[in-house]
């Protein structure tokens, strides 16, 4: 009867030792991930500063000097710089202030807080980058980076686009009519290039307002074609989807690797060889392009003599994927 009693107590106390050890162990993996998902946020808001600075430089030292627009609210500080001299800097903000109000009750806080850090750097941006580069432009006491429209309608309008574009994947935006185009694009199936580019068009066309000329709306919308462009050319990109088929004799090992290292799903398909008769699964993955090497290292890794097909998917919807819209 002792040696049970004793028995019992070693018991207790080890169950108690167990819970004792598993809390410390559940905390440190807490903290772990909290620190993963700060590091993450911080990357997300250095890319974005990069982006708004390549933004506002193809503003301020191709489009600006050039009299060239290229639409959104840094079209319409353009038209207020060149008719009234206040600071482009200025009304960006006061402009972007206004939709940043609309955009956090609509898309949220999470936008709202990217967004207002995006138009204080932005207007920042644009103010000492006009200081330094666009003022003694127009002043003639220094030269022009490019002397040649087109040219300057090329970079300025790409350099534009694809740092709109690099913004909007990391959940941000650059103000101003991107609000507008990530709105609408919340609720309807268009791109949000697309939206931009009717945006622009009106307001490229207000240039007439402050003397432009026909060759200068001509140049301007050659800067809204390129900024359209390279902004769906990013987030295609980003969004494109592939669709892999993959015939391998180790099945299991591939498609637990692929749900565990990538988090994605696995079909299992039932298939037999017409020239082999061997019946056996076909692994269907819809991923990410950007993915798509995960893929084929992993099953390169598993079994080297593997077949697998891997195409181009038009549109992926749903968990993981885009959001079915109207």
């Amino acid at each position: 009867m002792g040696d049970t009693k004793i028995r019992k107590e070693i018991a207790v106390d080890t169950k108690s030792t167990k819970s004792i050890t598993f809390v410390p162990n559940k905390f440190y993996q807490k903290m772990k991930a909290d620190k993963k998902t700060v590091l993450a946020e911080v990357k997300r808001y250095v890319v974005i500063t990069l982006a708004l600075f390549t933004m506002c430089l193809g503003w301020t030292a191709f489009l600006i000097p050039n009299h060239l627009m290229g639409g959104g609210v840094s079209g319409i500080a353009a038209l207020v710089y060149w008719g009234t001299g206040i600071s482009t800097g200025i009304t960006v903000f006061v402009i972007n202030a206004i939709l940043l109000l609309i955009a956090l009750k609509i898309i949220g806080v999470g936008f709202g807080i990217k967004t207002a850090y995006s138009i204080i750097m932005a207007s920042v941006f644009m103010s000492l980058l006009q200081h330094f580069i666009t003022d003694p432009m127009m002043a003639g006491t220094m030269q022009p980076f490019v002397s040649d429209h087109f040219l300057a309608a090329i970079l300025g309008g790409g350099l534009a686009g694809l740092s709109i574009g690099v913004a909007f994947t990391q959940g941000g935006s650059t103000g101003g009519t991107d609000i507008i185009a990530m709105i609408v694009c919340k609720y309807r199936n268009i791109s949000q290039g697309r939206v931009i580019l009717i945006l622009d068009i009106i307001i490229i066309a207000c240039g007439f307002i402050v003397g432009n000329t026909v060759e200068d709306f001509i140049y301007s919308c050659v800067v809204m074609g390129v900024c359209s462009y390279c902004i769906d050319l990013v987030l295609t990109g980003n969004k494109q989807t592939v669709q892999a088929f993959i015939f391998t004799s180790e099945p299991e090992k591939v498609a637990e690797r692929i749900a565990n290292e990538m988090q994605r799903g696995v079909t299992m398909i039932n298939g037999t060889g017409w020239y082999t008769k061997n019946e056996g699964p076909i692994l269907m993955v819809v991923a990410h392009k950007r993915e798509s090497q995960h893929i084929l290292r992993i099953v390169k890794d598993e079994d080297p003599k593997a077949f697998m097909t891997m195409n181009t998917v038009m549109g992926a919807y749903g968990k993981g994927f885009e959001q079915i819209k109207r």
